[in-house]
């Protein structure tokens, strides 16, 4: 059966109040109405109207439409959920007849109400309408020493909620998190019933957050391995020696070799992000940091340098 977007039908937004309904319906009952209208399928667009404004007037019964969602268009193929058993709060109290005098309404329309017309007497429905809530995707960011400790942490998020009209909106709440230690980039944290609450009594949906780490000032991640890149003199390069190095962890004292070059890759393992059954690493690179020569002493330093240990880094280049 075809999707009927009634919202569109009787051209409002989701958004539109119980006196932006009611003043659409009387606009296009009125150019519609079969009785005195010339318009091209006058009787069908006034079904579609009566239709639409059944449902919209009715806060339980717009609360249960809205509950499909707005994925679907008009005209698309629509098949009610698995679960679906109908709506619970039409029991025919206000139902307008206009909309059946002229034809009776939609089978979209019945299949949602649960309430089948034939030869103009209404059928019980066949069960309380009861559908689980959607599932919620966000994102939030949290730092690099948030993934690799984990804890607890409170976040500010928009999530959606019904109000006492049955209409769906959202909300600004607090909720704490707990952060598991070496969680990474793109991971989800489920919130159980944390979604879209559900109709008809049925349970909320649940809540996915997408974990997004925010940049380092001085750590990179890969996975769950943390690079850091280490400036070092050309001493330190040349003869070796014990530098103290920072780690999500605490700092740690580092052994450079002699003969140590730059972009030269040394490891620390275990020292990434925790991870069962075993942790990232840290791969410290170095980088060979030359002082400048900025006075005389120091120039004459390079030319002894240049002249007692000549080396040529690009005869392989030619």
């Amino acid at each position: 059966m075809e999707f009927k977007d009634y919202y569109t039908t009787l051209g409002l937004s989701r958004t539109a109040t119980d006196e932006e309904i009611k003043r659409a319906y009387r606009k296009l009952a009125r150019k519609y109405h079969p009785d005195v209208s010339k318009e091209k399928n006058a009787e069908e667009r006034f079904k579609e109207v009566q239709e639409a404004y059944e449902v919209l007037k009715d806060p339980k019964k717009r609360g249960a439409y809205d509950q499909l969602g707005s994925q679907w268009k008009s005209g698309q193929d629509f098949r009610p959920p698995p679960d679906w058993q109908g709506f619970s709060g039409f029991d025919g109290a206000g139902f307008s007849n206009e909309g059946a005098g002229f034809g009776g309404f939609s089978d979209f329309f019945e299949s949602i109400f649960g309430q089948a017309r034939q030869g103009g007497r209404r059928q019980k429905q066949r069960g309380p309408f009861r559908q689980q809530g959607r599932d919620e995707h966000a994102k939030i960011a949290i730092s690099l020493d948030d993934a690799f400790h984990g804890g607890s942490k409170t976040v500010q998020l928009q999530v959606p909620e019904i109000d006492a009209h049955g209409r769906m909106h959202h909300v600004t709440r607090a909720l704490k998190i707990t952060i598991p230690a070496g969680i990474t980039a793109g991971q989800q944290l489920r919130l159980a019933k944390q979604g879209t609450p559900g109709a008809g009594g049925g349970e909320p949906g649940d809540l996915y957050l997408e974990m997004e780490i925010q940049p380092h000032r001085i750590f990179t991640l890969q996975g769950h391995d943390v690079y850091l890149t280490l400036p070092i003199t050309p001493w330190e390069a040349a003869l070796g020696a014990k530098v103290t190095v920072p780690t999500l962890g605490g700092p740690v004292e580092l052994k450079i070799p002699p003969g140590a070059q730059a972009g030269q890759k040394m490891r620390l393992k275990g020292r990434g992000l925790p991870k069962r059954p075993t942790p990232g690493d840290q791969y410290i690179v170095l980088q060979v940091h030359v002082p400048p020569a900025k006075t005389e002493a120091e120039r004459a330093l390079y030319e002894k340098m240049a002249h007692e240990m000549p080396s040529d880094p690009r005869k392989n280049l030619l």
